[in-house]
């Protein structure tokens, strides 16, 4: 576990605390790499609403937005540790899964299922905020990663499902690269979980830094889910009866465009 220093925020509230060292750099911010990296996030949801402006339908810049929302989250999260902080960071995460599972789900030209379903995601997000804002401790963090868990799987599955009967192959790349970034995020956040005190400790004391795991989490995800979220939008544009075609900004940041605005 990180050391117990206490700065500018006071004693921790959160019900985690992740493996960098409280106030080891500012006295205003308790995990410094950790809220920097969080930018990641913030820039990865700015950039999707930015490029695909009167491309997409107003279902992707409300995922986007949350993206955004996230990393903010995170940061006020990351540099406090207190725990109306994490709700700033947590329930958006859910959210930002509820709309992916519709953008999913809905992803014919005309609707698929009845109005009851955005219905019923919104009474799961109302349940997974009340379960996530008012339990604490181990109970708080299971019940959070189990209620995102469930979003998040089915919407993996679904993108997979997408990639196989793609036949762009560009859009098969992005896939690839998107699902590689995802895998690789959760593996750094399982890691840092589970070798918090070899990473903080051992590692240090042999003169070698703590890798800083999590943010490298953030960086990951950032990519991977922002990847992602381009290929289901190529596969929904392709859906509404256009020809999507991807591009890159800068020669690196993915985009995709149709033959006419939304």
């Amino acid at each position: 576990m990180p050391t117990a220093n206490t700065g500018f925020w006071g004693t921790n509230t959160a019900t985690v605390d992740w493996c960098e060292t409280n106030y080891e750099h500012l006295s205003y911010v308790s995990e410094l790499f950790n809220s920097a990296s969080s930018l990641a996030m913030v820039l990865a949801g700015v950039l999707g609403f930015l490029l695909h402006r009167r491309v997409l339908e107003r279902r992707f810049f409300l995922a986007f937005a949350l993206v955004s929302v996230v990393g903010l989250g995170s940061i006020a999260f990351h540099a406090t540790l207190l725990f109306q902080y994490q709700m700033m960071d947590e329930l958006p995460m859910l959210y930002l899964a509820s709309v992916m599972v519709y953008i999913l789900v809905e992803n014919r030209p005309e609707r698929r299922l009845g109005r009851w379903f955005p219905w019923a995601l919104l009474g799961y997000a109302l349940l997974t905020t009340y379960l996530s804002a008012f339990t604490r401790g181990r109970v708080q963090f299971y019940l959070f990663q189990a209620s995102f868990i469930v979003l998040e799987g089915f919407s993996l599955v679904s993108v997979y499902l997408i990639h196989r009967r793609s036949q762009d192959a560009r859009a098969r790349r992005l896939f690839r690269i998107g699902m590689g970034s995802y895998a690789i995020a959760i593996a750094v956040w399982l890691s840092d979980i589970r070798f918090c005190s070899t990473l903080n400790q051992t590692l240090p004391s042999l003169g070698i830094p703590n890798p800083q795991l999590h943010a490298w989490w953030h960086v990951l995800v950032s990519v991977g889910f922002y990847t992602l979220l381009i290929v289901i939008a190529h596969d929904r544009l392709r859906t509404l009866g256009q020809t999507p075609r991807l591009h890159q900004a800068a020669g690196v940041v993915p985009f995709v465009r149709g033959n006419s605005v939304v």
